[in-house]
């Protein structure tokens, strides 16, 4: 049987779950709607702002495992 990929299939997310655990033991309690919307700007942005570095490492440890 042959192996497909499916390219559009996701391989990394964080959901506003996530969030609210995560400002639950931040800070002690669940963030609103405006605030959500803050946090997603916020991860949009420092999850993509040096976004070539992750990928460079990624493959440099692909290329490693394989060596």
């Amino acid at each position: 049987m042959k192996n497909t990929v499916k390219l559009d299939d996701l391989l990394f997310g964080i959901t506003k779950e996530d969030i609210q655990i995560k400002a639950m033991e931040k800070i002690g309690r669940l963030l609103t709607g405006d605030e959500l919307k803050t946090a997603q700007k916020g991860l949009e942005t420092g999850l993509t702002f040096d976004i070539d570095a992750v990928y460079d490492a990624i493959f440099d440890e692909i290329i490693h495992q394989k060596g």
